[in-house]
């Protein structure tokens, strides 16, 4: 079992940066691929990057692809998403998640452990 705490989420200008990080619990954090998604209010949860388990290999959908950035540091026990010009439609609550599978997880369905999420909000 791990508990995932994200932080770093707020109000930014279009165009700006955040940084989201995710705290996983548990000294098993290297055996979890883990990802992040996203939900906006009245809006379907929706999948926004990927990572494996070693941090070797990543995965984002088209329209964060080139703006956003994830990265794990497993000897820190530290997940972390780069978020570049950021547009008021990236307004959501980000979550990190963690999966048991291997490889890449793209689907909401497939991952065991959530955060409690953070708020991002983009302003035009």
């Amino acid at each position: 079992h791990v508990q995932l705490v994200e932080s770093g989420g707020g109000l930014v200008q279009a165009g700006g940066s955040l940084r989201l990080s995710c705290a996983p619990s548990g000294r098993t954090f290297s055996s979890y691929a883990m990802g992040w998604f996203r939900q906006a209010p009245g809006k379907e949860r929706e999948f926004v990057a990927a990572i494996n388990r070693s941090g070797g290999i990543t995965y984002y959908p088209d329209y964060v692809k080139g703006r956003f950035t994830t990265s794990r540091d497993n000897a820190k026990n530290t997940l972390n998403l780069q978020m570049n010009s950021l547009k008021p439609e990236d307004t959501a609550v980000y979550y990190c998640a963690a999966s048991h599978k291997s490889g890449l997880v793209t689907q909401r369905t497939e991952y065991d452990y959530w955060g409690q999420g953070t708020q991002v909000t983009v302003s035009s």
